[in-house]
């Protein structure tokens, strides 16, 4: 500690300043990049998707199959711009949940754009028979559905939702 006093007491006072000048001036940058550098606002930072449409499309389902169906949702919405299925998918999920007019833009939206599958046909029917609207319109959908059945055991699953529909629009319920 002796030979720094005798150090600075050796330089004359003027001259201490401008000696320390290049020495503060590093201090000060580093501190002030130090603190800046921890003071920085979050970014978020955007990299590309690793998984593609079809593969955000069959997680969306693995979810929906656990019950997690607001995960699902979230992975049906990463599909839709690659997977027209992703709307159909979306809007069973809302119609699981019971949002209704959410479910019914997803189906029509996929109906656009898979304007012959009776899978999306047969949903939107559903939704319309649930909802007691518009059941010229879901009768219309539910018989399409019907002609287009890829297999018989879809037919039989759409002629029962026709027959749903039948019976509302005369005033009958069914039994189920």
């Amino acid at each position: 500690m002796m030979r720094a006093r005798n150090f600075l007491r050796l330089i004359p006072r003027p001259a201490l300043p401008v000696l320390l000048r290049p020495v503060l001036s590093c201090c000060l940058a580093c501190c002030l990049a130090a603190c800046l550098a921890g003071c920085a606002l979050p970014q978020v930072v955007v990299h590309d998707d690793p998984l593609s449409g079809a593969e955000h499309l069959k997680l969306g389902m693995a979810y929906e199959a656990k019950g997690e169906a607001d995960r699902a949702a979230s992975e049906y919405g990463l599909a839709l711009r690659t997977e027209p299925l992703a709307r159909l998918y979306l809007g069973n999920v809302y119609f699981g949940q019971r949002r209704f007019a959410e479910a019914e833009t997803e189906y029509r939206a996929a109906l656009e754009r898979l304007p012959g599958n009776p899978e999306v046909m047969n949903n939107l029917a559903w939704l319309l028979l649930t909802r007691g609207r518009k059941l010229d319109e879901a009768q219309e959908l539910a018989e399409r559905a019907v002609a287009r059945a890829p297999s018989a055991p879809a037919r039989a699953a759409y002629q029962d939702t026709l027959a749903a529909i039948r019976a509302a629009r005369t005033g009958r319920t069914t039994a189920k």
